[in-house]
């Protein structure tokens, strides 16, 4: 029998403490992000607009009843994984905040045994992206705006109402289970969303739409969002867990769980800030 070499115990006994620290660091969830200060503003609500096609008319229905809450504005919380990177998986924490289909901002901090290691801020407002890494700071780019134009819309589409109430924002009819959804686009013309509807419950399932992936990309890409758990937040029914998924990837980039909103706060000044 031959006996280990008692010189490769001690670094290869230092090598797997090291694997197994990584791998419990990335695994640990941070704590949820600081509460957002501002105060929510009132809710009105109206009725569900007639003439939608059959299957955003039940979808509506089966999220709110008769009546749909008037959202201009709200805040976003809650944890993610995210693979900034490809791999590996990191557990995140965030804050999406939307002035309703006209500007956004994004924090996100990736941790490492819970503790913050990495900050993304990224903004889009009044049509102007900013995107600040560790890596860098991108701004101003015309297909990452066409990308964030996207991203905006999507994100809002967890809290559907939004979707409704915008005069700008359209739905037409594709099938029993389809529906187009209509947007504007970033400075001009118009974006498509292919909107995909559970037949059992009737819910969003997916959204399809075909966006740039980089500033340098030469072709758009298919992006697919998914709703993988719907719910209530703030007393209204929500997506409350949702990925996010390129076309050709084996899975998805990131996955957000919202665990608190704030509906309709002032956010002036608060839009324009940098941080949680």
């Amino acid at each position: 029998m031959k006996l280990p070499l008692p010189g490769l115990t001690i670094p290869l006994a230092v090598i797997v403490l090291l694997i197994a620290a990584v791998w419990v660091g990335l695994r640990v969830a941070p704590a949820p992000i600081p509460a957002f200060t501002g105060a929510p503003g009132s809710v009105e609500t109206i009725p569900v607009p007639a003439g939608l096609p059959a299957p955003v008319d039940r979808f509506y229905h089966v999220v709110y009843g008769a009546r749909i809450p008037v959202i201009g504005s709200v805040v976003i919380s809650g944890r993610a994984e995210i693979r900034p990177f490809g791999r590996p998986t990191l557990q995140a924490r965030f804050r999406f905040t939307h002035v309703a289909g006209r500007s956004y901002r994004h924090y996100i901090e990736a941790t490492f045994f819970g503790l913050p290691v990495m900050r993304i801020n990224e903004s889009y407002v009044d049509g102007f992206s900013r995107f600040e890494t560790p890596a860098g700071l991108e701004e101003g780019e015309p297909k990452t705006e066409q990308a964030a134009n996207l991203g905006m819309w999507a994100e809002l589409s967890a809290l559907p109402a939004a979707l409704l109430t915008d005069p700008r924002v359209r739905w037409e009819p594709l099938d029993a289970d389809s529906a187009l959804l209509v947007v504007p686009g970033d400075g001009k013309g118009e974006e498509r969303f292919t909107v995909r509807f559970d037949p059992r419950t009737g819910l969003v399932t997916l959204m399809e739409a075909m966006r740039y992936q980089k500033k340098d990309s030469a072709e758009k890409t298919l992006w697919v969002t998914r709703a993988l758990k719907w719910g209530a937040l703030a007393g209204y029914g929500m997506s409350t867990v949702g990925s996010a998924w390129w076309y050709g990837t084996d899975r998805p980039w990131a996955i957000f769980r919202t665990e608190n909103v704030v509906l309709n706060p002032d956010l002036t000044e608060y839009i324009n800030q940098r941080g949680p």
